[in-house]
């Protein structure tokens, strides 16, 4: 068998640890299992990552690069201020109605990081950097429209995803697809108003499923 070099072997890990979590839980996320799942020798995920840990690190660092791509390939580069906070939560939306699995397996692994002081710094890391990416997003809409900022950007961006986060949570418990439009709707115009405009609903054109 020819060999493959770690640098080729650990996209093809993370991969497979993304699978076999998604399907089977993180709690069943093992090297063993990981391996076994890729057909390679445990030895081959400790010799790439060096502990589960730190597969698991990386699994999230691939989680959050994947969603940040996702949400800032939506982005308008010409529209309105409510225009673009109504497009970044129909993006992120999108994204949660369609790939609920990677969803819950991101919320899975934020709890087992916050028991997990290996992971404290990977977990951090995801969050600064959804931020830093939302904030940065409302500060090119500010900036292009003219609009001057209420609250810093930051404040706005926390305020924002918190919203997100709650009915991601709620739609992985529960789906009223009605309410959940709605209820994005609402905190989609509550940043806008955040951020200095008018307390009015704003449109948030999400697909129908």
């Amino acid at each position: 068998m020819a060999h493959v070099s770690a640098a080729e072997r650990r996209p093809q890990l993370i991969k497979a640890a993304i699978d076999f979590m998604t399907r089977e839980g993180v709690a069943a996320g093992s090297t063993r299992a990981i391996a076994a799942e890729l057909g390679v020798a445990q030895a081959t995920v400790h010799y790439t990552f060096g502990t589960k840990e730190g597969l698991y690190r990386a699994v999230m660092e691939q989680l959050t690069q994947d969603l940040l791509a996702q949400v800032e390939q939506a982005a308008p580069a010409d529209g309105g201020f409510e225009e673009t906070l109504g497009a970044l939560a129909a993006a992120l939306w999108r994204t949660v109605r369609e790939q609920p699995a990677s969803h819950q397996l991101l919320t899975e692994l934020t709890m087992f990081a916050l028991r997990s002081p290996a992971l404290r710094e990977a977990l951090d890391a995801h969050y600064r950097g959804v931020i830093e990416v939302t904030a940065r997003l409302i500060t090119e809409a500010a900036e292009r429209t003219g609009r001057p900022l209420a609250q810093p950007a930051d404040t706005i961006a926390r305020f924002f995803l918190a919203g997100f986060d709650g009915l991601t949570l709620q739609h992985l418990s529960t789906l009223d697809d009605e309410a959940e439009h709605t209820c994005l709707q609402a905190f989609v115009s509550a940043a806008v108003a955040m951020a200095g405009g008018r307390l009015e609903l704003v449109a948030v054109p999400v697909a129908a499923s």
